[in-house]
């Protein structure tokens, strides 16, 4: 009723104006239209980001090579022997090359030394993202099926040397094709992630005041490469290398930084992974993403290997055992996540 009352009160020659006035914006609408199939001269082209192809082979070869030292036990030969192998290989892609030499307590009581080994790309590059890993191996079997092996030091081919392989064929194509001009990355392998309590042994040092477990992580945390460093996120990678791989998003991951899983998953999903990157909430696990979540303030997410129906707890079957060796690693999937990584980086 009201919009007919406006309406009679608008003179004839009111409405001629109008009319005119809407049949010459309809002619010049029409005029800028385009024929169809015919690209806009003044519309700027879409950036399109060219993500280098992931090699499984080169990652395999990668998890091969740590596993060739022996079980990388912090205090060992073959612990001191590969991290020599890390820092010499990672000096031939990185711009720079950091060895973070410290010492810290283990659930014992005895101290010990370990190595945090950092690879950093533009490090004039204010946005960084941290991409890590923990590269020592478990000191014992100790979900092991024989008991006469609980206390044998395992080889941690998917524990540990499956994300540190990944982790160096991204840094690889990092330097055969370069990031963003405005994007640094850090790769930071920690050590010492593995040293926790034997299983038997558990309750007797438990305090949770105290977290035994990635130790590597919980120093960087406090003491980064650089004074007061920042990044915009991390992602960590811990047994990354089994077949038939569920990829749940990991709990803390999800309370911590769900925006960053969020993101991983939805391109994982693009690439065509969503059978093993599925989309549900996964257990709670206490890993190297803790610390930098805590202590250091970066929003960092755990990628890993959960099977709720596993046997051996709710990780893989060989987790702990002298099965976590390189006849259980997978190309396909190591080459999965090195696909998803890289698409992740480069389209940041």
């Amino acid at each position: 009723m009201e919009k007919s009352y406006f309406c009679s009160l608008i003179s004839t020659k009111m409405k001629k104006i109008l009319i005119t006035i809407m049949a010459v914006l309809l002619l010049a609408s029409c005029g800028d239209k385009q024929p169809k199939g015919t690209a806009d001269p003044t519309e700027k082209p879409k950036k399109t980001v060219a993500v280098p192809a992931f090699n499984a082979d080169s990652a395999y070869h990668f998890v091969a090579k740590q596993t060739s030292f022996g079980p990388r036990v912090p205090a060992t030969q073959a612990h001191a022997d590969c991290a020599d192998w890390l820092t010499t290989k990672l000096n031939e892609f990185a711009d720079t090359v950091i060895v973070q030499d410290f010492r810290t307590k283990l659930f014992n009581g005895m101290g010990i030394d370990g190595k945090n080994i950092m690879a950093v790309f533009h490090p004039e590059a204010k946005k960084r993202i941290v991409l890590c890993a923990h590269w020592d191996s478990r000191p014992f079997a100790d979900h092991d099926a024989d008991k006469a092996n609980s206390h044998k030091a395992i080889d941690g081919a998917n524990d540990g040397a499956s994300g540190v392989g990944v982790l160096l064929e991204c840094a690889r194509l990092f330097k055969a094709q370069p990031l963003p001009e405005k994007l640094g990355i850090d790769i930071v392998l920690f050590d010492l992630e593995d040293y926790g309590p034997h299983q038997d042994e558990a309750e007797k040092y438990y305090d949770d005041r105290v977290n035994y477990w990635a130790l590597g992580s919980q120093y960087w945390s406090k003491m980064p490469h650089v004074y007061g460093y920042k990044a915009y996120y991390g992602i960590l990678l811990d047994m990354v290398g089994g077949a038939n791989p569920n990829f749940p998003k990991e709990y803390y991951s999800q309370g911590y930084a769900a925006w960053v899983s969020n993101k991983v998953w939805r391109k994982a999903a693009d690439l065509g992974y969503r059978p093993y990157f599925t989309n549900e909430l996964g257990t709670m696990i206490s890993d190297d993403h803790i610390p930098m979540n805590q202590i250091a303030g970066i929003p960092t997410i755990d990628i890993i290997d959960l099977h709720p129906e596993s046997s051996n707890e709710c990780f893989p079957e060989v987790w702990h055992t002298l099965n976590d060796n390189l006849e259980n690693i997978d190309k396909t999937t190591l080459g999965m996540v090195g696909d998803v990584l890289l698409h992740v980086v480069y389209e940041e």
